[in-house]
């Protein structure tokens, strides 16, 4: 049997002293716009294939000498794109007699949930990198040192700065902030102030650095990282719609709310692990 939202699940929004629907507002999605996107056209097939190019070695031939032909192939990952959703039912009850837009409000809550759905696909992906991790994610909370590791340990293998990001799960950011802010005291640095200032910690060693909820935490212990957007991609289908549709006999209205998204890996190489306890 289906969940429904009636006039009791739905009390807070027929209430007629509700001025305005309250929301416990998903995270927007932050790390799709961290990532490499493609679009897949309709009728294209719905596994995308990426070509991956591996780096060239160039030579220094003698003055009088032949360069040598360089053998060029190229790895494939394919990203399957798959639907995300979910649907609930609307009587008309709650539908006619709630002052507020019941339908615009479940709408924003379903794309919500859908851009979290995505980005926590996306952060899943973070325990893939190959570069060597960060942090043992026991007893040792992170600290400005740990970021600019991650980015030389990227820097060795090649990897463009002007692409970096570091995303860190929001009680680990915690810890990233008070060791900037010589734990919430006296700013030791105008990053520091950043921090203080503004509640975001801002740019390291030039890397923009973001917090998000998506990041799975267990008993303290997430996994974030420092990455290139060239390490994963995101392939996209058909965006987040909302859709209606009126059941008459049941004197409700269904809401849909679906995306089609595919998310993979496509250079490894290009992400560092962050893995660390918070002190929370």
């Amino acid at each position: 049997m289906a969940a429904d939202s009636t006039t009791t699940s739905l009390n807070d929004l027929i209430s007629p002293i509700v001025q305005e629907a309250m929301f416990i507002a998903n995270e927007k999605s932050l790390l799709r716009g961290l990532v490499r996107n493609f679009n897949v056209p309709r009728n294209s097939g719905k596994v995308l294939q990426v070509p991956i190019y591996p780096k060239q070695t160039a030579a220094t031939p003698a003055e009088d000498g032949d360069l040598s032909s360089a053998s060029v192939s190229t790895n494939v990952a394919n990203i399957t794109l798959s639907e995300i959703g979910l649907m609930t039912t609307v009587s008309d009850l709650a539908l006619n007699y709630s002052q507020s837009n019941v339908i615009g409000d479940i709408g924003k809550l379903f794309g919500e949930a859908i851009a979290l759905k995505l980005d926590q696909t996306i952060a899943a992906e973070f325990d893939n990198f190959t570069t060597t991790a960060v942090g043992t994610g026991t007893s040792d909370a992170v600290n400005a040192a740990n970021v600019f590791e991650a980015i030389a340990k990227l820097r060795t293998k090649s990897v463009d700065p002007a692409g970096m990001v570091c995303v860190l799960h929001p009680l680990v950011a915690h810890d990233l902030k008070s060791s900037i802010t010589s734990t919430f005291g006296a700013p030791a640095s105008e990053l520091g102030n950043e921090a203080m200032v503004n509640g975001f910690v801002g740019r390291i060693g030039g890397v923009p650095v973001f917090e998000s909820a998506a990041i799975t935490s267990a008993s303290g212990v997430s996994k974030g990282a420092v990455f290139h957007r060239d390490a994963i991609g995101l392939a996209i289908g058909e965006d987040i719609k909302i859709e209606t549709q009126r059941d008459a006999s049941a004197r409700a209205t269904e809401i849909v709310g679906v995306g089609t998204f595919g998310v993979n890996m496509l250079e490894e190489t290009y992400g560092a692990e962050m893995n660390f306890q918070t002190s929370l």
